[in-house]
């Protein structure tokens, strides 16, 4: 598993000196724009925002490649860890990915919210049958804040309660 991790650091190394080096191209691309806009030199047809909307791209697009990546990488290395442990290792990996997928399934759900998308699309529709059971019965006894439901947060605090109890039961 070492070979495997070592060979995971070296990518995620090039990968992330390969972004910094588009992210400055890009950046220099928005001066020579912003030059050419302001007549500091002459100009020549270049659309005005185009270049800065690359450089928003490029950098977005880094940070989540690299974010995934990191994320792959610990997670590799956390199996490796749990597998010298055996079937105890075994149970916390299940356990600890179990409650990362309700976690993602609640900010999917969040963040879906702020952007209406229908929850019957099968985009969503996973979110919601995962995080339904324990969100309905928090929304009976949890009031709402006017347009501001609180019950994500409560259930995300609360699956990381459930998940240090499973961890110790352990």
């Amino acid at each position: 598993m070492q070979p495997l991790l070592g060979v995971f650091d070296f990518s995620l190394a090039l990968i992330r000196r390969g972004f910094f080096a588009v992210a400055v191209a890009v950046a220099v691309v928005c001066g020579i724009d912003w030059l050419v806009r302001t007549r500091r030199i002459g100009p020549f047809s270049l659309p005005s925002s185009a270049p800065w909307w690359g450089l928003v791209f490029v950098v977005l697009a880094g940070v989540v490649v690299i974010s995934l990546l990191e994320f792959m990488r610990d997670q590799l290395a956390y199996v490796a860890a749990a597998s010298a442990e055996g079937p105890r290792g075994a149970y916390h990996v299940l356990v600890a990915w179990s409650f990362l997928v309700l976690r993602a399934a609640i900010v999917v759900r969040v963040l879906s919210s702020w952007i209406r998308i229908r929850p019957s699309s099968w985009l969503l529709r996973w979110s919601y049958r995962l995080t339904e059971p324990f969100l309905a019965p928090l929304r009976s006894i949890v009031p709402s804040l006017g347009m501001m439901d609180l019950t994500p947060m409560i259930a995300w605090f609360a699956l990381g309660l459930i998940e240090g109890l499973l961890h110790r039961a352990v």
